[in-house]
């Protein structure tokens, strides 16, 4: 039986309709952390076809490279850069980069990662692996974008992918406590970082269809459309299109908000990315 596939691909990603104009993203440059991974691929082509110079950026130089080719072939104005977020001198040296050929206007933190496991079998390897790479490596990446627009005296906007907190996602503790951290983060910037014209706002997806699925349970994936009160799972392009609105120009006057793109299961409904236990299925 073939292996079964999850989310948009490219082709499908390069004609999805969207809401928004060819030319609404014209001369901005959007660096996508994560951009060749499932919502932040999706991003990437929707800025890009926007009009965004886009600039990729991931730890698997392979996966970039994938993400670039099939970008430029379709007339993006793409390039990928590898970084691995989790280190600061590796971060360092992308905004260096970047800096040097010009800057860029918008951060899209899409980079991150967990493993699906009940949190009394983590390791200390585990946890911090998780912890490490959504918590720190994310503020790495907004610390190295502010002081770049602080320095260059020009306005930014950070968009930073979690998840949905408030309501039941089980089987992810690491990565709870992770996002729950960078939303606290991204709303005392909003603050702080205000006077210096840059925005920080965060979304919160629900279950979103990725290639990531496949590391998931089974079960898990056919109870994911009985998560929330819109009884289906979301795709990485509704993520895409909210990211469009938060980083541009529609929400100038938006920061320090999270927004849920997760069919209402912020209010109502569970998500379980282990085997939901038996004590729960009474």
């Amino acid at each position: 039986m073939a292996e079964r596939e999850f989310g948009l691909d490219d082709a499908a990603l390069a004609v999805h309709p969207t809401v928004y104009g060819p030319e609404a993203y014209r001369g901005k440059t959007v660096l996508i952390s994560g951009g060749a991974g499932g919502i932040g691929r999706a991003t990437a082509w929707l800025m890009g076809r926007c009009g965004a110079k886009l600039i990729l950026a991931g730890r698997n130089e392979d996966k970039l490279n994938a993400a670039v080719e099939a970008m430029t072939a379709k007339g993006l104005d793409v390039s990928g850069k590898v970084v691995d977020i989790r280190e600061p001198e590796s971060v360092a040296a992308l905004y260096a980069d970047i800096s040097a050929q010009g800057g860029f206007d918008i951060l899209v933190n899409s980079a991150g990662g967990q493993f699906p496991q009940a949190a009394i079998d983590f390791s200390v390897k585990g946890w911090s692996t998780v912890v490490n790479t959504n918590l720190n490596g994310t503020w790495h990446m907004m610390q190295g974008a502010a002081r770049h627009w602080r320095d260059t005296g020009r306005p930014g906007s950070i968009v930073t992918i979690v998840v949905v907190t408030s309501q039941g996602l089980h089987g992810v503790a690491h990565t709870i406590a992770a996002r729950s951290g960078v939303i606290g983060l991204s709303r005392a910037l909003a603050v702080e970082w205000a006077p210096l014209n840059i925005r920080v706002n965060c979304i919160a997806p629900g279950v979103i269809e990725t290639p990531g699925w496949k590391v998931y349970d089974e079960k898990a994936i056919e109870a994911y459309p009985r998560s929330n009160p819109m009884k289906r799972n979301g795709s990485t392009w509704e993520v895409a299109e909210a990211c469009a609105y938060l980083a541009g120009p529609a929400a100038a006057f938006v920061t320090g908000e999270v927004l849920n793109v997760a069919g209402g299961s912020q209010l109502w409904g569970e998500t379980w990315t282990i085997d939901k236990p038996d004590y729960f299925k009474v």
